[in-house]
């Protein structure tokens, strides 16, 4: 409710989608958006960023380096980045005190990574939210985590466009299968270490739930769907329950589902109402 100032990390899609989605609602108005680009991208940063920011803050700042960032005194941060942005850049905002968001949920796969962010959001005695980003559900399968998971079988369906530029590419000729093909099989850890741009689903999964070694994982490439597909299956001592969502792919990055931003936008949106779901 009293949120005022919002900080952005990154300037990439899922931040133009995020900061669009805030404009197109009408409810968000700050004081100020700060943005952190990376050294020599100021410019495209704000070229992409600026008039949807414009419509949601009276000031839009661009900014270079993580102190410039904090001198703009933003209330909450989200990490609208990369796996390197949460490792080298989000400890440094934790410790500063300010709340963050963090949507690249794999990097929480290194154990070094957790720790850090871990004792960063302690010193600032401040907290880092993880969205659910492309899967749902998550709040049942925390709830389950408390009575204890025996197992849980994430797979991940997306069209082989989807899987390019990631190691899927050594194991597949993406532009030739004619039919599904599972070319991953293994724990979260692992999913999440391989495949960072894609497998942020996977390190939600095992932080609501079992952990990373005991959250199975099934990665596939099917020429049939033209839309990313998340299904998990949970067994535990309160409940058991399977989820599909079959989520819209970004139009500006296949790897990316659409509800992802939507996600975030009502992680930053519940800041600002009187009642919060």
């Amino acid at each position: 409710m009293s949120m005022r100032r919002l900080g952005i990390l990154g300037y990439g899609n899922i931040a133009a989608t995020l900061l669009d989605i805030l404009a197109r609602d009408g409810r968000a108005r700050f004081e100020q958006v700060a943005i952190l680009a990376r050294p020599g991208a100021s410019e495209r940063a704000d070229a992409r960023l600026r008039t949807a920011a414009e419509v949601i803050a009276e000031e839009v700042t661009i900014h270079e380096t993580a102190d410039a960032f904090l001198a703009a005194r933003p209330d909450l941060a989200v990490e609208c980045a990369t796996h390197d942005v949460v490792r080298e850049t989000v400890p440094e905002i934790l410790k500063a005190g300010c709340e963050t968001v963090v949507v690249s949920v794999g990097a929480f796969a290194d154990a070094d990574t957790a720790a850090r962010i871990e004792d960063a959001a302690a010193l600032g005695r401040t907290r880092t939210v993880l969205v659910p980003g492309a899967i749902g559900g998550v709040d049942a399968l925390a709830a389950a985590r408390i009575a204890g998971i025996e197992t849980l079988v994430y797979s991940g369906r997306k069209p082989p466009a989807a899987w390019k530029g990631t190691p899927a590419e050594k194991l597949l000729d993406l532009d030739a299968i004619t039919s599904e093909t599972v070319f991953f099989e293994g724990n979260a850890r692992q999913a999440a270490t391989d495949y960072p741009k894609n497998a942020n689903v996977a390190a939600t999964l095992a932080l609501a739930g079992p952990g990373f070694e005991r959250t199975e994982v099934r990665l596939i490439a099917d020429p049939g769907i033209s839309a990313n597909v998340h299904e998990y299956e949970v067994r535990s001592q309160s409940v058991n329950f399977t989820i599909q969502l079959t989520g819209k792919a970004s139009p500006d990055n296949p790897k990316t589902s659409m509800s992802t931003a939507y996600s975030v936008a009502r992680e930053v949106m519940n800041r600002l109402v009187p009642i919060a779901i």
